[in-house]
């Protein structure tokens, strides 16, 4: 499991922008990496909207923005197309990243238990430490409160 204020576990996977990517070539900037269920889904699509009216506000911060999810490369880039999203977004259809990131785990609805993606931010620094992890996240204001807290750290 992660914590604050330790290393960031690297990850390579592949990404919207039909390459890889790599955790490790991408120090020297701010990264937010949120992990979200599922692409089209209303809170998806409302997170996704959230952090794309914000990205200049976090690029001017020397920060950069990456969703992850279980989605196939193709339902990613239908996504990014069909809300014009201006970050990559990543798919772990093999949940090893997520797990790594505590995203993965049990969750519940409606009385049912099943394995699932929890809704999870994490804000890594420019050295590659987790300065900040939000778990359990309410979409509702969240990309605000990402980037109200990287003005605070900078």
């Amino acid at each position: 499991m992660i914590k604050e204020n330790s290393k960031a576990p690297n990850f390579k996977i592949s990404s919207s922008n039909n390459k890889e990517f790599d955790l490790k070539k991408n120090k020297s900037i701010f990264l937010v990496i949120y992990f979200y269920p599922r692409d089209n889904t209303t809170g998806c699509t409302n997170e996704a909207k959230d952090f794309s009216k914000l990205y200049k506000e976090f690029k001017k911060l020397n920060c950069e923005i990456v969703g992850i999810s279980k989605d196939s490369i193709e339902s990613h880039i239908k996504f990014i197309s069909k809300f014009k999203i201006p970050f990559q977004l990543l798919t772990d259809e093999k949940t090893t990243t997520l797990k790594k990131y505590g995203a993965w785990g049990e969750k519940s609805m409606y009385g049912k238990k099943f394995m699932g993606i929890k809704r999870t931010t994490v804000l890594i620094n420019p050295e590659g430490k987790i300065i900040k992890i939000w778990n359990n996240v309410k979409v509702a204001d969240h990309a605000k409160e990402v980037l109200n807290f990287l003005k605070e750290v900078i």
